[in-house]
């Protein structure tokens, strides 16, 4: 389905500035942004993707990854078509750069409440918007947040950060949590592996924290790129001042995409990347991508007892009392 966009400026001679992203594209008439399915027409800027889902699945919430967003639950997950980064490592990349790759709009008609809907006849207490960057579908995202807070379900953003202030003001108060891929801590990444920048996620992080929304990171680890011992306290050293309760999920990467002649991440390099998150102060590092590793489980920020003991996305153990640690009685951080 096709619906005007939000946050964006006319121009003179039919062209529109579009304010979702930190891209701000300036788009000429009949054509599009970026991201693929934002189209100037005649100026006025649409979504192509309203209401149009590419993926739609129940999964662990473990999966995005949440650890500390009610774990050992499901959470019903959808993405349209579309992203406003072209990582050459992307995962999805069937899906979030087809829009790019072949001007096609695939996905099946789902409108926001039937959304809702979905979630609630499958037993999920979150929506998470998901697999490609929500923040290009906003307007289905939004719409579908509002109702899903009326019948009392979360919902969560798997993001790349790459988001205007704007943006994160309009969808903040219906966010519950976001885990935000924060990908380098260096800008010549962003700019060659994303076609991004690293300064516009780092302040979407601090906004959202400011929010009020619960955050999650992730750094996939990339042999010889975003792994120096360097960087990684670079990254650990933000995520502390931002809050030390913040999790950061380490993950391994494996060849894809644009990248198959990259090798595996060593598991000797997740845990050096572990060991030096917890060196910085971290509460809560975790190891990704790597079933049976000690980096999988969670424990007491205060006590230091076992309270989840993990297995990929499956929990094989829970020591907690409620919200609270059985053994000392600490609150665990998060949203449970």
């Amino acid at each position: 389905m096709i619906r005007e966009a939000l946050l964006y400026e006319k121009l003179a001679g039919s062209r529109v500035l579009c304010g979702l992203c930190a891209h701000r594209c300036n788009i000429g008439s009949n054509r599009r942004g970026l991201c693929g399915v934002r189209e100037n027409r005649e100026g006025v800027l649409y979504s192509l993707v309203f209401g149009t889902l590419i993926a739609e699945h129940v999964d662990p919430i473990e999966k995005k990854p949440f650890f500390h967003v009610h774990p050992g639950s499901r959470s019903y997950s959808v993405a349209t078509a579309g992203c406003n980064f072209t990582c050459a490592f992307c995962q999805n990349h069937e899906i979030s750069q087809m829009p790019r790759s072949t001007l096609m709009i695939m996905g099946e008609e789902a409108p926001p409440a039937m959304i809702v809907e979905g979630a609630r006849k499958n037993g999920c207490q979150t929506i998470a918007y998901t697999y490609t960057e929500p923040t290009v579908y906003l307007e289905t995202a939004l719409e579908t947040a509002k109702i899903a807070c009326r019948e009392g379900l979360k919902n969560l953003f798997v993001t790349n950060g790459f988001m205007t202030p704007q943006a994160i003001d309009l969808m903040s108060p219906y966010l519950a949590a976001a885990n935000v891929d924060l990908k380098s801590f260096r800008d010549e990444f962003y700019k060659k592996q994303c076609g991004a920048r690293l300064d516009p996620v780092l302040d979407s992080l601090r906004k959202m924290k400011d929010e009020g929304v619960w955050l999650e990171i992730t750094t996939l680890l990339i042999p010889g790129l975003n792994d120096s011992t360097e960087e990684l306290k670079d990254i650990a050293a933000f995520i502390r001042d931002l809050g030390p309760e913040t999790p950061w999920h380490i993950s391994r990467f494996h060849p894809q995409f644009k990248m198959l002649d990259t090798p595996s991440t060593p598991i000797a390099s997740l845990r050096r990347a572990c060991a030096i998150g917890k060196e910085a102060g971290l509460h809560h590092v975790y190891s990704g991508n790597v079933p049976g590793e000690e980096g999988e489980n969670t424990y007491c920020s205060n006590c230091h007892k076992l309270l989840i003991r993990r297995y990929g996305f499956r929990i094989i153990d829970y020591s907690l009392s409620g919200h609270q640690c059985s053994f000392c009685g600490q609150k665990l951080e998060g949203l449970l």
